[in-house]
């Protein structure tokens, strides 16, 4: 099987990194602090967006294909995999 594509997500990672380098130049200008927590705020939800994508298609690509092909093992095995990864990332 195929991982799923993540293609989708590339825009949004580049704007991440464009907003990663943003606080660079913010904190080498020694600009507000308030400021600088702003954007590390906006980076961070921008963080989660691209997790969450990438989790729905892993739930729509990988564990459904594996239901679908009906390997009862591999399904519990993606299934397992998929909440210790939630456990690991909960916040």
């Amino acid at each position: 099987m195929q991982h799923a594509s993540h293609q989708g997500q590339l825009a949004r990672l580049r704007r991440i990194h464009g907003q990663v380098a943003g606080l660079i130049r913010m904190v080498e200008q020694e600009r507000y602090c308030v400021d600088i927590l702003t954007q590390i705020r906006a980076a961070r939800a921008a963080l989660r967006r691209v997790e969450e994508g990438v989790l729905r298609e892993h739930a729509e690509h990988c564990i459904a294909g594996t239901l679908a092909a009906g390997n009862r093992a591999d399904a519990d095995a993606k299934m397992s995999e998929l909440f210790e990864a939630l456990a690991r990332f909960a916040d």
